[in-house]
């Protein structure tokens, strides 16, 4: 029996109370623009992103995959960093569907700077490929959940801007970033072309993200939504819940933070846990000593246990709060992956 999971925060389950928004939503046709409950929970999205508009999706993926569709062209060059989502989660899907280069950078914690992405830019030769679109990511998953800095972020956008570049946002934890910052959402998403929200992570709604960006974008948006697989037609059912999210998930993410904080803290102690990526928001990144337990056979101890942790590659693993865990739950798992760290 699973007693904990600490996986990921995709593993959150709609509470009662979510689930019960359902019973009372008013749907309709989303094809047609005509579910209410969608179309108030697009509107709030936008205005809370600081955009125009918006268009609701079932996955975050296919948010980046449609905003990279939309800004580029084939044959065009993406500067992007290299633990990007859209690198290391997505099947190449860059590739296959918009036929792009991806320009990788470095940078420590998954951040880089505005001369990394100037040193990116094409010459404009016809002899290479267009650099058309930065994409960044906030916050950084595999940088250990970690935050752009609000001087560096809007350094790295203009630096885009002053080449003619257009700007996606990967929002996925936006909201954990903002709250991280003490900032609006939209002091990030504002200033982009293009940025979505993930209801399904921190949030804890089963299914659904939203897209945002100005009028014109959302227009061609929704022409490869339908290319791809068309509307969700009476979409309200998963709206609601989305809605019931923005309403009532947001400011408790300050508690997953607090919690991944003093995880990361207890795991820093550990003789078998040479690293720990700083901790600013609710994902603890480590690393293990050489004569600790690999990371697959610790996954693997603590399953025995009821317990998920991730390994992600080599001695690196990663744990993450959210909605489903507690302080308890830590101080039941933490012990028990001690044990299991030992060679």
């Amino acid at each position: 029996m699973e007693r904990c999971n600490f996986y990921s925060d995709t593993q959150t389950r709609p509470s009662r109370a979510m689930l019960e928004t359902v019973l009372t939503a008013e749907v309709g046709d989303e094809q047609s623009d005509r579910d209410p409950t969608t179309l108030a929970l697009c509107a709030r999205v936008a205005e809370l992103l600081g955009q125009e508009d918006a268009v609701f999706m079932p996955s975050g993926t296919i948010c980046n995959e449609i905003a990279i569709a939309v800004h580029t062209r084939p044959g065009d060059e993406v500067i992007c960093h290299r633990l990007s989502h859209i690198i290391t989660a997505e099947g190449g899907g860059p590739a296959a569907f918009s036929g792009v280069m991806m320009h990788m950078l470095d940078g420590e914690r998954g951040l880089f700077t505005a001369d990394q992405v100037r040193g990116a830019l094409r010459s404009g030769s016809r002899y290479e490929p267009r650099s058309r679109l930065l994409s960044l990511e906030n916050t950084m998953n595999f940088g250990g959940g970690a935050v752009w800095p609000q001087d560096q972020f809007a350094s790295v956008v203009s630096a885009a801007r002053d080449a003619g570049l257009r700007v996606h946002l990967d929002g996925a934890r936006l909201m954990n970033a903002a709250i991280a910052a003490g900032v609006p959402a939209a002091n990030y998403g504002g200033v982009c072309d293009s940025v979505w929200l993930d209801f399904t992570k921190g949030l804890g709604a089963p299914v659904g993200a939203v897209l945002a960006g100005s009028r014109a974008f959302i227009q061609e948006a929704w022409r490869f939504k339908q290319r791809w697989g068309g509307a969700m037609r009476q979409s309200g059912v998963l709206a609601a819940m989305c809605l019931y999210a923005l309403d009532h998930n947001i400011e408790r993410l300050a508690e997953d933070q607090a919690l991944a904080q003093y995880i990361g803290g207890t795991l820093a102690a550990m003789p078998e846990v040479t690293n720990v990526l700083p901790v600013e928001t609710n994902i603890v990144i480590f690393d293990l000593a050489a004569d600790a337990a690999p990371a697959a056979t610790v996954v693997e101890r603590m399953m025995q246990h009821g317990m998920r942790v991730g390994a992600l590659w080599g001695s690196r693993m990663r744990i993450v709060t959210h909605l489903d865990v507690d302080r308890d739950q830590a101080d039941e798992m933490l012990p028990a992956l001690a044990g299991a760290l030992q060679a």
